[in-house]
């Protein structure tokens, strides 16, 4: 896809992530950098960020990856795969994602996106797998 859009114009087509804090700092079809800061309201027992928060956070960035790889002609993409692997704990600061591209097919976009902390240590790690969505003849 050759079209150029920027990081908060993407984001704003993601209302869920919007509404849970997400911010997209960069946004390229070889790497899609976002964030997420710990608050109290998105945590489990013990002051944890929530899997789910650490699991949107992943999706959103690394759907907009995917979006940035779409071949000619097709109108989205869909998650229909996410497996992640949490590693370590958030109790305080951000978590930062960075999504890069695995395989870039005509039907399938793999996309692996790392989530560090502050200090650069890795949180998880999801690897998704998006569907192709073509335009509906019409």
């Amino acid at each position: 896809m050759t079209s150029h859009f920027e990081p908060a114009e993407l984001l704003a087509t993601m209302p869920f992530a919007a509404g849970l804090g997400i911010e997209l700092r960069e946004a390229t079809a070889e790497r899609t950098v976002g964030s997420l800061a710990w608050s109290p309201e998105v945590c489990t027992a013990g002051g944890a960020l929530h899997g789910g928060a650490l699991m949107a956070l992943a999706d959103s960035v690394g759907a907009v990856c995917a979006y940035l790889n779409l071949p000619e002609g097709a109108a989205g993409t869909s998650t229909v795969e996410s497996k992640t692997n949490f590693l370590r704990a958030l109790t305080s600061g951000h978590v930062h994602a960075t999504a890069r591209p695995l395989h870039i097919g005509g039907t399938l976009i793999v996309v692996q996106t790392e989530l560090r902390d502050d200090r650069d240590r890795l949180v998880g790690q999801t690897t998704q797998t998006q569907i192709v969505l073509r335009k509906q003849a019409g």
